[in-house]
């Protein structure tokens, strides 16, 4: 039975009918006596409980067939494994993992770690910048300060998470670090904190600005402004995560325990001399996959206001099908090329056995319904169900002997040991096809006509669009 409900137009003095369906008494009965009647319901009930409902979902048959071995799998893929801790810097680890690869067969080492903290420092100030920036720029362009785009970037100014493009900002800019050079503070490991007054200080930084452009103030007013500001901003992140030092000097000893020393050196001249010979940011490009209607393949996109330095260069997404994306990882990995990618990380993912595979939970099994897959991959980025919230570090592959498709991946994450085999996870070519959004590989292995949609002119897609999601 509707209910006829009259209700005034808030804009208007008309009034209009709304039909809605009350839930009632009744329906509460049935649904009671249905639930009890049905032996599964209690049993599930029982369970979940008690346990984490997750957890009673999982498939045993699909942890029987799952297997940490692979057809082709980085040679030496670094250690010690890393652990992000609460912070949301995947992104950065993940990059850096990948980095570091090349770097410990060059210089002949057992282990080691680039900086996270020092990228981290670099891109806190820069972003801070770039939003102060971005609410200039939005306020000439008429914006208002409760309209979607501002209230967007008010919504979260300084967030940990990142992408490719702004790595490689970050490096092009300030260089690297061994970790040791630039040990992890209590901010860097919980940001938190840190984040919480920094943000409060945007906030507040973006109303003067913005007044000041509503009292006519010129460039250089607000440029000072800005300035006076970011010195604050510094000083904030200087005492949270420390400062850099202009100059380093690195002692380490090699596998045959030999002594060698590197410095005192600029951290840009470290990256330019002992690592962009082995690794060169530039070299790697960055490919989407976003299957919505809207959007089609074979063009570039941006997003606007998405950035972390102001004059690097902007986060731009060429968007290909999901099976180039597949065929271009399997290739570099049988090259022994390790490779970045962003996914929604927890969907369908067994976190303590580090198992990301579509048929890992039986949902319908235990609450009548599935859920995660019951949209396609367009339909869950329109409606809110899905969107890119994690980088990681692909390291291995296996095909199937008869095709020499992939079947599944090896993932090399970044929360310490305790998930999985040893903090590796396994990922299954199916769930990659689902949850997979973008991926970097070294250009020598793209087709050129994929190259060429680089040179497009991107169309640009709103602050709020899912695919300018953050990994963190």
């Amino acid at each position: 039975m509707f209910l006829a409900v009259l209700t005034r137009c808030f804009f208007c003095s008309n009034f209009r009918v709304q039909h809605r369906s009350p839930l009632s008494e009744d329906f509460f009965q049935k649904c009671r006596t249905d639930f009890y009647e049905c032996p599964k319901n209690v049993l599930a009930q029982n369970v979940c409980t008690r346990i984490d409902p997750f957890e009673a979902c999982m498939s045993r048959k699909a942890l029987e067939n799952t297997q940490h071995v692979f057809t082709y799998k980085i040679e030496n893929e670094g250690k010690p494994l890393t652990n992000q801790k609460s912070s949301g810097r995947c992104w950065l680890f993940a990059a850096l993992n990948c980095i570091r690869i090349p770097f410990i067969k060059q210089y002949n080492l057992d282990e080691f770690e680039f900086s996270q903290a020092y990228l981290f420092y670099w891109d806190k100030i820069e972003r801070a910048n770039y939003f102060l920036n971005n609410i200039v720029e939005t306020s000439r362009r008429g914006e208002k300060v409760d309209g979607r785009l501002v209230a967007c970037l008010l919504a979260d100014p300084i967030c940990d998470g990142g992408q490719w493009d702004m790595l490689v900002n970050l490096i092009n800019k300030h260089g690297l670090m061994p970790k040791k050079c630039f040990p992890e503070s209590y901010s860097s490991e919980a940001s938190a904190r840190m984040n919480s007054v920094i943000k409060s200080k945007l906030r507040e930084y973006a109303k003067v600005l913005r007044t000041l452009i509503a009292d006519g103030a010129n460039e250089d007013d607000l440029q000072a402004q800005i300035q006076q500001q970011m010195n604050e901003v510094y000083n904030v992140v200087g005492i949270c995560l420390g400062i850099p030092q202009e100059k380093f000097t690195w002692e380490y000893n090699d596998k045959s325990k030999k002594y060698l020393s590197i410095g005192p050196i600029k951290p840009t001249d470290f990256y330019e001399k002992y690592v962009k010979p082995y690794f060169n940011v530039d070299d790697k490009v960055c490919l989407v996959t976003d299957p919505r209607s809207t959007n089609p393949y074979h063009r570039s996109y941006t997003v606007d206001c998405l950035g972390n330095v102001v004059g690097g260069r902007p986060v731009l997404y060429n968007n290909q099908p999901v099976e180039t994306l597949v065929d271009l990882v399997a290739k570099a990995l049988k090259l022994g090329e390790p490779v970045w990618f962003g996914c929604e990380v927890n969907k369908r993912f067994a976190g303590k056995q580090g198992i990301e595979d579509l048929d890992i939970h039986n949902f319908k099994l235990v609450f009548g319904v599935d859920i995660q897959t019951t949209l396609d991959k367009a339909d869950r980025l329109l409606y809110g169900e899905s969107m890119m919230t994690h980088a990681m570090v692909f390291t291995g592959v296996s095909v199937d002997p008869n095709t020499q498709q992939p079947t599944k991946f090896r993932v090399e994450n970044t929360w310490g040991e305790d998930r999985g085999e040893k903090g590796y996870l396994i990922m299954t070519a199916e769930w990659f096809k689902e949850f997979v959004f973008e991926v970097v590989v070294d250009r020598s292995i793209v087709p050129q006509d994929v190259l060429d949609v680089f040179e497009l002119t991107p169309t640009v897609l709103p602050a709020w669009d899912p695919m300018g999601t953050l990994a963190k």
